[in-house]
């Protein structure tokens, strides 16, 4: 039973391994077919990585990387297992014998317990899916899809270059394996309306996604949404304002759905706006506030299709 008026990412490990596990994010070096050319060259235009992820343009090796949060998250987290978080790129964007290779680094750690991946759901095949459901004898695995909305008009807005079709179409290619589905969606997207961002929770919902992580739409630096932004085309949401979406959005999930994050965060250096989203635990607090003023949590409003 949730603990919380949401299912949280924490509680779903802590029942899964009945000890403290630690996702490690690394940097394998993939490309993106939104930044090569292949599709575009700008990419999406929020994307900074330098603004969320902890190895941009490293120099490192997978080895030095894992082992270095390894011991930096028994240090500061008290971890006994870890989660080795593809998160750089599109982490399916390679051909399958380059993705096992990249992939097989982790069985140099034991401790390691999962095998997440994020990546675009325009970059994923069988012969991938072959590949990575390999590991599910091994790991805990995870498909991590960036979805966003499942509005055309605003993944053009955002610069995507996928469609929601794809997006169903890797959800339900990857369903019939033995590895989890994950779900990227934003709030607060320049343009979108409460109810449209209703809409995507509803379909969501209704596909086998077995976890969801939201993001508020902000602002990095050195991208199109930070130039975007300055000639006051952008209108971001206000805390208040975003912790009622998050709540309203929660409430049309699965209540077995696993809510892997809430509310974004970046490098203070890299953040152009809002301020307020480093400030987490606040929000978390506001989120679970809005819940006890409602008298509802996640999955009050959920539709089952059975």
């Amino acid at each position: 039973m949730m603990k919380q008026s949401y299912y949280s990412f924490s509680e779903y490990l802590r029942e899964r391994f009945n000890c403290r596990v630690q996702r490690i994010s690394i940097n394998a070096g993939f490309n993106c077919p939104n930044r090569d050319g292949t599709l575009a060259g700008g990419g999406c235009i929020f994307c900074n990585e330098k603004g969320f992820t902890r190895f941009p343009g490293t120099t490192l090796s997978l080895q030095e990387q894992i082992a270095s949060s390894i011991t930096y998250a028994r240090q500061r987290f008290k971890a006994e297992k870890f989660i080795a978080y593809f998160q750089n790129a599109s982490n399916t964007y390679a051909d399958p014998r380059r993705l096992r290779e990249v992939y097989d680094v982790i069985r140099e750690f034991p401790d390691i317990a999962g095998l997440f991946i994020s990546t675009r759901p325009d970059c994923i095949d069988e012969d991938k899916l072959d590949v990575i459901e390999s590991y599910a004898a091994d790991y805990e695995v995870w498909i991590e899809y960036g979805l966003q909305t499942i509005h055309e008009k605003s993944l053009v807005a955002l610069n995507r270059r996928h469609t929601y079709a794809q997006f169903q179409r890797a959800v339900v290619a990857t369903a019939r394996r033995k590895i989890k589905i994950g779900s990227h969606v934003i709030l607060g997207i320049p343009g979108e309306t409460g109810e449209e961002m209703m809409l995507t929770a509803r379909a969501v919902a209704a596909l086998p996604v077995a976890a969801v992580k939201l993001h508020n739409f902000h602002i990095l630096s050195d991208t199109p949404a930070q130039r975007l932004y300055e000639q006051g085309r952008i209108i971001l949401p206000g805390e208040a304002d975003y912790v009622r979406l998050a709540c309203d959005f929660l409430e049309y999930l699965n209540p077995e759905c696993v809510i892997m994050r809430l509310v974004s965060s970046a490098r203070p250096d890299i953040l152009i706006a809002p301020q307020w989203m480093n400030q987490k635990q606040k929000v978390l607090d506001a989120i679970e506030r809005e819940f006890q003023r409602r008298g509802t949590r996640q999955g009050s409003r959920y539709e089952s299709k059975e």
